[in-house]
């Protein structure tokens, strides 16, 4: 019987050859931007399809980057809504502002008070807008 090591260790390197970034924890800030942008071309890609054949690999990816952020970025440590909240009030803007982002001004309330989630395509579309990590919408 082959042992978990010897049948993982091919693929995991064939896997590390075909990603523009390793896939490991992130020990440094030039990794930590190599990971983000991998993170946003997945978001990307994946957009609010939870069944697309990459979504395990963003979890993966997005959760590299909150670890990193977690001890050296720092990261209000607020609920997605509340960050979004702030975010419009130092920009001055309004619910209807967000339409592009986030869909009708009735989804942006629904959001704001928490009765609906940021999908990954709403995320990565506030990161745009706001110039941050998508990380602190998910």
């Amino acid at each position: 019987m082959m042992s978990i090591s010897a049948a993982v260790t091919p693929a995991w390197h064939a896997f590390q050859s075909c990603t523009p970034v390793r896939i490991t924890p992130i020990r440094n800030a030039d990794h930590y931007d190599q990971v983000v942008a991998l993170m946003n071309a997945l978001i990307e890609d994946v957009g609010d399809n939870e069944s697309h054949p990459n979504i395990d690999l963003l979890d993966l990816v997005s959760q590299l980057v909150a670890d990193y952020e977690a001890e050296h970025v720092d990261i209000p440590d607020a609920p997605p809504a509340a960050v979004l909240r702030y975010l419009m009030t130092e920009g001055g803007l309004a619910q209807a502002d967000l339409k592009a982002e986030l869909g009708s001004q009735s989804v942006v309330s629904e959001i704001l008070s928490g009765r609906r989630k940021i999908n990954v395509r709403q995320a990565k579309a506030l990161a745009e807008r706001f110039r941050v990590s998508p990380s602190v919408f998910i």
